[in-house]
């Protein structure tokens, strides 16, 4: 077994793990730090809308050999100063993107374009987006991310309970922010694309707050009737049992999108790549992020307001200190061995199979004797 499937089993089994749980206050204000700065980024900088959404103007030139940045000088000359967006196409040819243009000003924006690119005007493609338009694309994709999160909500209210609905509902909020506020500072275009990517994300980030989700719940069941164990610590196991395949899961996705970001967009020069793999590759990092240190914190956190998991954190605490008591008093010829099943020192790490593991070590003593 690899040394990473090795340590899986172990956090699985409980011999280790790392206590998100207790440091959640550091993970929260991490994540709060990170979404002030998102939202300050698109409150100063704004969405870079492309014309799906804002309406213009899009012209396909031949092979030229203007650059980018100066057809993109050019071209805002000539459209009067509207903000316009170059791509450079495969055989030498020009993809311009001028916002705010109407039927009215594109044709002689294309005869002047055509002039200074020293192109035929009649090779030039146009395209014109109706601002009417782009708002009702932009006002469906707004509509459809809202019955997402309904319908999360309700799905996760019924599987598990609300208080994991709600939080898998703040996870989400959460990753939309961050990856809407890299757009604004990145400056990316905002196109059906990003939008696909998004609604992508969010899809991801359910699944992986579902899978600890789902280990939390079958830990827990009967968790008021022992008192060996808090909530906080059953979440806290929870985490680490699916830790390394969150980790794998995670990977194994990022690497695609950064080869499609990296490689398609930033090498290769595809602007629709730029728009759909810098969501994907920002929203699985904060999805993962937000599953592991905000999704289960907030539930155990939810889950401690409850009567019935202060007493038992009461009860637990008690048990420990009892046994504590015990074991610091010395024994007497005769008395009994403490009992194996010490609460003090099971804690967050140890086996879960322990009765298991003493049977063994029992059959292996005995068997040593014969």
């Amino acid at each position: 077994m690899s040394k990473l499937g090795n340590l899986g089993a172990r956090l699985y089994r409980g011999e280790v793990g790392y206590d998100f749980i207790g440091k959640r206050k550091i993970w929260y204000g991490i994540s709060i730090l990170i979404t002030v700065v998102a939202i300050v980024g698109l409150a100063v900088r704004g969405l870079n809308m492309g014309i799906e959404f804002s309406g213009g103007a899009v012209l396909t030139t031949p092979k030229t050999s203007v650059s980018s940045s100066e057809a993109q000088h050019l071209a805002e000359s000539a459209s009067g100063g509207h903000q316009a967006v170059v791509q450079k196409l495969g055989g030498g040819a020009l993809r311009i993107q001028i916002s705010g243009l109407d039927t009215k000003q594109a044709v002689p924006v294309q005869d002047k374009l055509a002039e200074d690119l020293k192109v035929p005007v009649k090779e030039i493609n146009t395209q014109l987006v109706g601002p009417s338009w782009g708002e009702e694309i932009a006002n469906k994709a707004w509509l459809g991310l809202g019955i997402f999160m309904v319908l999360v909500v309700i799905y996760l209210a019924i599987a598990f309970e609300w208080r994991m609905a709600l939080a898998a509902l703040i996870a989400l909020i959460h990753d939309l922010t961050i990856t809407v506020g890299v757009y604004a500072l990145i400056g990316f275009e905002v196109t059906p694309g990003t939008v696909i990517g998004l609604l992508t994300i969010l899809g991801y980030s359910l699944y992986d707050t579902v899978v600890v989700f789902d280990s939390l719940k079958e830990a827990s069941q009967g968790i008021t009737k022992q008192t060996r164990f808090t909530y906080s610590e059953v979440a806290n196991r929870s985490i680490n049992g699916t830790l390394v395949r969150s980790i794998n899961t995670t990977v194994v996705a990022l690497l695609p999108v950064a080869g499609l970001l990296f490689v398609g967009g930033g090498v290769l020069g595809a602007g629709m790549l730029n728009d759909i793999s810098l969501a994907l590759f920002v929203g699985l990092a904060a999805g993962a992020y937000s599953s592991i240190f905000i999704a289960t914190p907030l539930v155990a956190d939810l889950k401690n307001t409850e009567p019935q998991m202060k007493a038992l954190a009461k009860r637990v605490q008690a048990k420990r200190a009892s046994a504590a008591k015990e074991a610091e008093r010395p024994q007497q010829d005769g008395d009994p061995g403490q009992d194996d099943e010490d609460p003090a020192a099971a804690g967050l790490v140890g086996p879960r199979s322990q009765p298991a593991a003493r049977n063994r070590g029992r059959g292996r003593t005995s068997g040593k004797r014969r």
